[in-house]
């Protein structure tokens, strides 16, 4: 019987054991081409293989792919999987600042001569398209009724970044009647709109001030061309770079980037176009001879990679009221259009902004000032450019830099010991976004930017890139408005409004018919998983989702369970009952019928149905206590291969027999000591298999069922590696452990429910001068910079660092830009586009005055966590303190002009040394014996996979009095009245014993009674008649026809809707077992192994004024 064939043997160099690494960097060689400017052969004949039809390249071969984990120079950055690096100088730690690079510097041509040719005939990858970063904000437009606004184009000759942004799931928005079509995303409510209040200005000193630009400053025009300028040492010492590795990477680059094809294990050629596709498209070789296509052209470090940053929370819509910054100097440039220019008239608003300066950049004693914690959410600072500007400017929730003022140069970033890069949750859930179906997408011919909000219109007829400023025709097509059915106005174009939009694919973009989408589950059945009783939960609540799962007449299902063997389900047409085939022989598996296991979910709902009825109750008496879990992953990457697709897989315990077994590490007696846990992968099988996933677009994501040790650390590689997730309950079990049940059960069904793209890619790009040198995330870097997402979900966060490589001269502004090109559940193609332009700045004082603090302390925690992997837990410690320390000592020394005792901090930083104390007190990163490694391990995945807003919830809690709930202030949604109590500070000193205090820490609330709680909140809410009566394992409020229980309800109920998992709650008194987990989050209190916040206020000022 036909059985598929065996992925390519040898994994190697960065990504597991071999001789030919993968190459995880961009290239950085001047000789190294590519046909189509983005890596592969644009000569994409539509002849992927017919006999292969699981998918393109059927067997990559080793150098085939660059991982996407983190494989950095930066001693953070080794973590295995979540960040990936590129082939780059090493960067410090945390600091953000490159070391010195011993070796030559590499030159690199231009981005205006890369990525120049591209043509496509047929494909599924364009490996160029950028993803835009979902929002929830309301676009200007809602429907096609409503005519786009008409500012347009206000950078007159602007450099920008694009950047390059995974799309949330749409599986809506299938018909696109006409030309252009604006469509809310399907999909229910975004998870975080509420935080939005429209009007509301965020705390004044998240107000970024306008930097000053004389009047005479030269127009802005390309940097310099030339090599990249020589990068400073760090003051963070780094790890020292691989440099074997190193160099075999930038070899397997070159083979990588150049040729068209690259050979499969067994020898035979095999065309990589997924880059092709997406770096090609319309217009990518009009202006190079066809002889030329073979050409090999040098990409600039950076130009495209892609973006991973995870959604930000809490921001005003931007253009709100009273959230305007200043306006920012834009010369007029040659424009014989009708744009409306933005000149030197705009300065004296400029001017008009210096008021704000003096509170943005106000120094703050902190060891004076006490309450500096906002009582509301904290907002993300708007960018300090001209409303105008600013109103087209993409949601931060989506797209989201450290510094919202670029520094000029690498020595300004270094001075300022702050980390430069970016946070993306491109895929998120959106309750508005335009759609465009068009046959022609307009992006730049030379570097393959999209056509975006941040452009500069010459005239009616040309356009100027805002990353490489090239100038490009505009297309006929393009004339046309279809919103306002105007002819002769490009600049009012739906793609030229909206900073994040969405395009229905042509078929230039694929490389075969869109995949269906098919979902297997892969069941641990083994005795003890059936003692947990899992089964009944995930099985009733499938059934309960069967009609619910993202997909169309195509979708696919099918069922695999294992213990030391492994089960297949033949649910062919025609049975009376599925038949269960059983595979022995775990040592070579095999597929032992070729259809009927992956089976039409409508045409065999039956059968389907009946198998999840029974399958709970046939191993109720099994003894086998043996886990074969990596061969029933590699007979599920089999059956899979020929579609693609995603592998659900649930485990209760350590991998004991066949392929990927494995011992425990964990000694409890020994957690604390920092050299001695073992973050690291114990076998590269699970990291190899994600690879071969990637590979044939399939994603595996983990649920980990266990109260025992089963080294996540070596499991968690199959979703990491595959762009998968991994969800932990610890100790569940239906009986003992009934909240874990409830949560299981609602998590999943968000799951299974959830929108999802499938065969996706995502690449970010950056205006020329910046560059991206290591990604952090769920993923498999692919061609250097293009981002291999099997599947891409709303619920994935991305990060990424960059650096300034040529000195940003003459350039007011830059632009990043994510792509994400993905197949939805409807089997469309379509491309998220995300595009953010930020003001760039000469002084250090504006340098900080744009830091964005979550966002810094976002990419802080992903380069943290690579450290504790590659070199110790302390190690990654002392790198956040010192993160602290170095930018406080360069504010007190650089910028304060006076010199006053105590410890000062910009406005913009003053919550800097609180969330370092929070991330070092994090499950992640602390210190003591009482964290199991599985859970440590968990958080750290959840720290790279997370979007930013879960991240800070998790590390800094929101604590609010709920006990006088009222309604002022209160947000009224869908006929609700959610009360907005302020947030306090995570002090015991904030704790009243005559109050009721919730506590919401992202996946867990703390209801928190104080022994003289008043007895109306304890009746009219909790529902018992005292104090003493509360339940010791209350996790449930009573819905009573009362204020305070409806005020008290609707507000959790609030707080859980904003999330995409199920925060379980649990109501405890001073005498609760829990209260010591509800005491370890108060951040500013000490604890047994670690300093108050005053005290570390006090450590971090005795080494400032070292």
């Amino acid at each position: 019987m036909a059985q598929p064939a065996r992925p390519a043997a040898g994994y190697r160099g960065q990504n597991g054991a071999g001789q030919q690494p993968y190459s995880n960097g961009p290239v950085q060689n001047q000789l190294m081409h590519s046909s189509d400017g983005q890596g592969y052969s644009p000569s994409v004949p539509g002849s992927y293989s017919h006999q292969m039809p699981a998918k393109v390249p059927p067997h990559q071969s080793s150098g085939q792919y660059n991982y996407s984990g983190s494989q950095i120079a930066s001693q953070l950055s080794n973590y295995q999987g979540p960040g990936q690096i590129l082939n780059r100088p090493t960067v410090a730690p945390l600091s953000g600042s490159p070391v010195q690079q011993t070796g030559s510097v590499q030159h690199v041509l231009p981005p205006a001569l890369q990525n120049s040719a591209a043509v496509s005939s047929a494909g599924s990858f364009p490996a160029g398209a950028s993803s835009p970063v979902l929002s929830n904000w309301q676009y200007s437009q809602t429907s096609v009724s409503h005519p786009v606004g008409s500012q347009t184009s206000h950078l007159a000759h602007v450099t920008g970044t694009v950047s390059t942004q995974p799309p949330t799931s749409l599986s809506g928005n299938t018909n696109a009647p006409g030309s252009y079509q604006y469509a809310a995303s399907p999909g229910g409510p975004p998870l975080q709109n509420n935080y939005m209040k429209p009007g509301s200005a965020p705390p004044p000193v998240t107000q970024p001030l306008p930097p000053l630009h004389p009047p005479s400053r030269p127009p802005l025009g390309p940097p310099p061309v030339g090599g990249p300028p020589l990068i400073r040492p760090s003051t963070l010492t780094a790890a020292p770079p691989n440099n074997s590795v190193s160099q075999s990477l930038l070899n397997s680059s070159a083979n990588q980037e150049g040729d068209g094809t690259s050979a499969a294990s067994d020898g035979s050629a095999i065309q990589n176009s997924y880059d092709a596709i997406e770096g090609g498209g319309l217009m990518a070789t009009t202006h190079q001879s066809p002889a030329l296509q073979n050409l090999k052209m040098g990409r600039s470090v950076g130009y495209s990679y892609p973006n991973l940053p995870p959604g930000y929370q809490n921001t005003s819509p931007p253009g709100a009221p009273g959230m305007q910054a200043p306006a920012l100097q834009y010369p007029d440039g040659s424009k014989s259009f009708h744009q409306p220019p933005l000149g030197p008239n705009h300065l004296t608003a400029s001017m008009g902004g210096l008021s704000l300066q003096q509170e943005g950049l106000r120094p703050v004693n902190l060891l004076q000032e006490r309450n500096i914690l906002p009582t509301t959410i904290l907002q993300a600072p708007v960018p300090n450019l001209h409303e105008d500007i600013q109103k087209l400017n993409c949601n931060p929730e989506l797209f989201r830099c450290t510094l919202t003022n670029i520094p000029q140069t690498q020595a300004l970033l270094n001075k300022a010991k702050l980390p430069l890069g970016l946070l993306l949750h491109p895929f998120k859930d959106l309750s508005q976004l335009p759609v465009v179906t068009s046959s022609t997408i307009v992006r730049c011919r030379s570097c393959r930017t999209y056509i975006n909000p941040f452009v500069s219109f010459l005239d009616q007829r040309r356009w100027k890139c805002n990353l490489c400023y090239r100038v490009n025709d505009v297309p006929e097509e393009f004339m046309y408005n279809p919103v306002t059915r105007a002819y002769g106005e490009p600049h009012k174009r739906p793609e030229v409004q909206n900073a994040t939009i969405e395009f229905m694919a042509p078929s230039e973009y694929m490389l075969r018919p869109p995949q269906p989408p098919v979902y297997l589950f892969v069941f641990d059945v083994s005795h003890n998983a059936v003692e947990t009783g899992y089964l009944n939960t995930v099985c009733k609540t499938l059934l309960d989702n069967l009609d619910l799962l993202p997909g169309n007449t195509r979708t696919k299902i099918g069922f695999i369970t294992f213990d030391s063997t492994i089960h297949f389900y033949s649910l062919q047409e025609g049975l009376s009952q599925p038949q269960m085939l059983i595979v022995s022989d775990i040592e070579d598996v095999f597929i032992p019928m070729p259809e009927n296991l992956l089976v039409n979910l409508n045409e065999n709902r039956e059968l389907i149905q009946d198998l999840l009825k029974t399958l709970p109750q046939m191993f109720t008496k099994s003894l086998e206590t043996q886990s074969a879990l990596g061969p029933a992953l590699q007979a599920a990457f089999k059956l899979m291969s020929p579609t693609g697709g995603r592998i659900s897989v649930f485990q209760t315990q350590l991998p004991s027999v066949g392929m990927g077994a494995l011992k425990s590490r964990e000694e409890p007696n020994q957690r604390a000591t920092a050299k001695d846990i073992h973050l690291m992968p114990s076998t590269d099988f699970y990291k190899k298999l994600a690879l071969d996933c990637s590979g044939q677009q399939v994603a595996v994501d983990l649920f980990l069922l266990s109260g025992q040790y089963s080294d996540l650390a070596s499991l968690g590689c199959i979703s990491r590696y595959s762009a998968g997730s991994v969800y932990y309950y610890q100790s569940y079990h239906h009986k003992h452990n009934p909240v874990q049940v409830e949560k299981l059960q609602k998590e999943l069904k968000r799951y299974l429910t959830r929108k999802i793209g499938f065969e996706a890619v995502m690449r970010i790009r950056c205006t020329k001068g910046l560059s991206i040198h290591t990604f952090h995330g769920n993923f498999f870097v692919r061609s250097t910079d293009l981002l291999s997402l099997p599947n891409v979900n709303p619920d994935a966060g991305y990060a990424v660092q960059m650096s300034v490589e040529e000195s940003l001269t003459d350039m007011q502004v830059v632009s990043f830009q994510s792509a994400l090109l993905y197949t939805s559940s409807k089997g469309e193609r379509r491309i998220r586009v995300h595009t953010m332009c930020l003001p760039v700045v000469t002084t250090l004082s504006d340098v900080y005055l744009g830091a964005d603090v979550q966002a810094i302390m976002g990419l802080l925690a992903n380069m943290a966590v690579d450290r504790s992997v590659s070199a110790s837990l302390s190690d990654a410690r002392d790198a956040l303190v010192n993160a602290v320390i170095d930018s406080l000592s360069a504010y007190r020394s650089s910028v304060l002009s006076i010199q006053q005792p105590g410890l000062m901090a910009p406005s913009s930083l003053r919550l800097f040394p609180l969330y370092v104390l929070a991330l070092l007190k994090q499950k992640a990163f602390q210190t003591g014996t009482n964290t199991r490694l599985d859970e440590r391990i968990f958080t750290m995945c959840q720290v790279k996979n997370q979007p930013l807003v879960y991240l800070m919830l998790m590390t800094h809690p929101n604590l609010y009095r709920v006990d006088n709930l009222t309604d002022e202030g209160a947000l009224n949604i869908n006929d609700k009245t959610i009360p907005q109590p302020p947030i306090l500070q995570l002090s015991v000193e904030k704790l009243s014993r005559d109050g009721a205090y919730l506590m919401d820490a992202g996946s867990v609330l703390f209801l928190w009674i104080g022994k003289n709680c008043g007895q109306n909140f304890i009746s009219q809410v909790l529902g018992v008649p005292n104090y003493g009566s509360v339940p010791q394992n209350m996790t449930h409020l009573p819905e009573l026809e009362t204020a305070e229980s409806m005020r008290t309800i609707a507000f959790i109920s609030w707080l859980r809707e904003q999330r995409p998992f199920f925060p379980i709650l649990y109501i405890i008194k001073d005498d609760s077992p829990l209260k010591s987990s509800f005491l370890q989050n108060m951040i500013e209190d000490r604890t047994e192994s670690a300093l108050s916040y005053y005290e570390f206020l006090l450590h971090i000022q005795q080494q400032v004024n070292k």
